[in-house]
């Protein structure tokens, strides 16, 4: 740790009481700073310290016999005299009257800066942290300025203090690791027993003293044998009657287990001896336990019996192929996202189904648990209930990201909007999927379409659907682009008391179900409500392209003076001939694209049946299979002109 000194140290005085010998040796007290280094480079500690404070009895307004003594209390691990010798040091830098030895003073940080430094670092770091975490070697539960002010006063805090102040410009990595390595902390996923120790119960208080020995003393005691100095547990580091630090940190859970060096899984009801295992156990049936497995980096799961899951020792079960299979199997969730889960509104349709067979205590913790997910930012509100909540979020993710997989359900449709489901099983089901047609079998149809339906009225569908903006969600309302198709006939079919026989222009026959009731009427016999059967417009679902081919002009020829162009009359005929050959082309490949979205718009797509409401909005009638429509005839493309954007309730 020692580094390269230089310059000369001139002494002032010297005691006669030095034999001359010494006098000889040591007359700028170099003598025995050669020593000292020696010593230390053989971790002769005491003796580097011995010849250290030599050289400062020699000359006490030297700054070399500090900086000795700095380095052999610092290599001794006697972190507060090496810092107290590094001051003192300093101070002789300042005060030296050569000002060649006050350059010296360039070369360090002030213990007062790095103090600081750190302070940022820790308060960084701590950012992304739970509010209270358990000192794994105390038992001690503590808030994050506990934390600070255990780190403080241990080894750790105190070695990078005195090891950064030798280097100048300040060394940020080290302070940062050395700061990640003492707060990284571990995370506890588990199902809530019958008792379980809250923060006012074991708050100032040694968990490790706590009686009978349970779950949480296990569970500390395996981190700290794991080598990490702090753990957490939602048990009792959420103070759970403060409504505000519950909101906090349900919003933040997700962050925390994401941020955690290890996440510990205990499933209480799988043992070796047990039929039950990680796919049967009820911590595989809790709403929770969704991002508490999806969010960290380093998994480990644990039996009832504190041993390791199918006896897997490595570090992190996450790179356990059988494991991850099992876990695949029984939550559907694929082993992609199992191992390196990103949080995010994409495939918002698929994390909805994980979340399906889930269940929580509290009915708007299902809906809570997913935040973290869908990296959405929400205000928590206990008591709103379930269909609020989900659809709260919901919401969200329409209104931000235009998905609109989340309208792919069947069930009872949402108070909160009609086109929301009022429970999250209504995901259960895998999404509606409609085989889709290949690039060969579209170019088929597209040449047999060519003849039938004109360029116009392909051109002018396809500018209308290119035209509509995205869909919109907020104040409970869905803005919703759509085609839309009237409906001519509402019947019941004779012997079902919810299975309607279904006309609308433009669309072959439907058959629904729901337990909805709704007016009947055909031609003869009308109805003042207006039904309508819709296509949610989606223009990445229907593969439309955001902007046209561009074309690219290759001919990069020479001007001339006398014609721009460089051109003789040959080629510049030639050229027109190009030129509208490329604007036929151009052309050609527009009507292509056109007639392909034709041919899908002509394919089978899920549906939904809407209800005209008195001020002119719409509501969802909630079906409890999918509707699957599709055009009558292809070729009346004026038939899927119908498009607008709705106000759905």
């Amino acid at each position: 740790m020692v580094g390269d000194f230089r310059g000369e140290v001139r002494f002032w005085s010297i005691k006669d009481t030095l034999s001359a010998a010494v006098q000889l040796y040591s007359s700028s007290g170099s003598y025995f700073a050669h020593r000292s280094k020696v010593k230390l480079g053989r971790r002769l500690y005491t003796e580097a310290l011995l010849d250290a404070q030599k050289v400062i009895e020699l000359n006490p307004s030297s700054y070399l016999g500090y900086k000795l003594k700095h380095a052999a209390l610092y290599e001794a691990r006697r972190y507060d005299d090496a810092i107290e010798s590094f001051r003192i040091m300093l101070s002789k830098l300042d005060d030296a009257l050569d000002s060649r030895i006050r350059q010296l003073r360039k070369q360090y940080v002030s213990p007062s800066r790095v103090e600081n430094a750190i302070q940022q670092a820790i308060h960084t770091h701590l950012d992304n942290a739970p509010l209270r975490l358990i000192n794994t070697i105390t038992g001690k539960i503590c808030d994050r300025q506990a934390q600070i002010n255990v780190f403080k006063k241990n080894t750790e805090y105190k070695e990078i203090l005195s090891s950064s102040m030798l280097h100048r410009p300040l060394q940020m990595e080290p302070i940062r690791e050395a700061v990640v390595k003492y707060f990284s902390w571990v995370m506890l996923s588990h199902r809530w027993e019958t008792k379980e120790p809250h923060l006012h119960e074991i708050q100032d208080k040694d968990v490790y003293t706590l009686r009978p020995v349970g779950k949480l003393q296990k569970f500390c005691k395996i981190a700290h044998d794991a080598g990490y100095f702090w753990a957490w547990s939602d048990t009792c580091c959420i103070d759970q009657k403060n409504n505000v630090e519950v909101q906090e940190s349900v919003k933040s859970m997700f962050v925390w287990y994401h941020n955690s060096a290890l996440t510990i899984v205990y499933l209480s009801d799988v043992s070796p001896s047990s039929k039950c295992t990680l796919a049967k156990s009820v911590w595989n049936t809790r709403g929770w336990t969704v991002q508490e497995f999806l969010a960290p980096t380093v998994v480990l799961f644990y039996q009832a019996d504190w041993t390791l899951y199918l006896g897997d020792c490595s570090l992190n079960h996450k790179e356990s192929v059988s494991i991850m299979e099992e876990l695949e199997r029984s939550t559907g969730i694929n082993a992609q996202a199992l191992i390196a889960f990103s949080p995010g509104m994409r495939n918002a349709r698929e994390k909805l189904q994980w979340a399906s067979c889930r269940v929580t205590t509290l009915q708007e913790d299902i809906a809570y648990s997913l935040f973290g997910i869908f990296d959405v930012n929400l205000p928590v509100m206990y008591g709103e209930k379930r269909q609020k909540a989900l659809g709260r979020l919901l919401q969200e993710i329409i209104a931000h990201s235009g998905d609109i997989t989340a309208l792919d359900w069947v069930g009872q449709s949402s108070s909160f909007n009609s086109c929301l489901p009022a429970n999250i099983a209504s995901y259960r089901a895998l999404p509606c999927t409609i085989p889709s047609l290949s690039k060969d079998e579209i170019q088929s149809s597209v040449s047999l379409l060519r003849n039938d339906v004109t360029q116009q009225l392909a051109s002018k569908l396809y500018t209308i659907l290119d035209n509509l903006n995205a869909p919109r969600f907020a104040n409970c309302r869905l803005r919703l682009p759509c085609i839309t198709f009237s409906l001519t006939k509402v019947k019941r079919r004779a012997g079902t008391p919810c299975t309607y026989h279904i006309k609308a222009n433009g669309l072959q026959d439907l058959e629904i179900t729901t337990a909805n009731t709704l007016v009947e009427f055909w031609p003869g016999k009308s109805t003042s409500q207006k039904f309508l059967v819709i296509r949610p417009w989606n223009r990445h679902d229907l593969g439309l392209p955001d902007f046209a081919d561009e074309m690219q002009n290759t001919d990069d020829r020479p001007e001339s003076p006398d014609d721009p162009l460089g051109l003789s009359p040959a080629q510049e005929a030639n050229l027109l001939v190009r030129l509208f050959g490329a604007l036929w082309s151009a052309e050609s490949r527009s009507h292509t694209r056109e007639l392909g979205l034709v041919v899908r718009l002509g394919q089978p797509f899920r549906a939904l049946l809407l209800a005209q409401q008195r001020g002119g909005e719409y509501k969802r009638i909630a079906s409890d299979c999918n509707i699957i429509a599709q055009v009558r005839d292809v070729t009346r493309v004026n038939d899927m002109m119908d498009v607008r954007t709705l106000e759905i309730l």
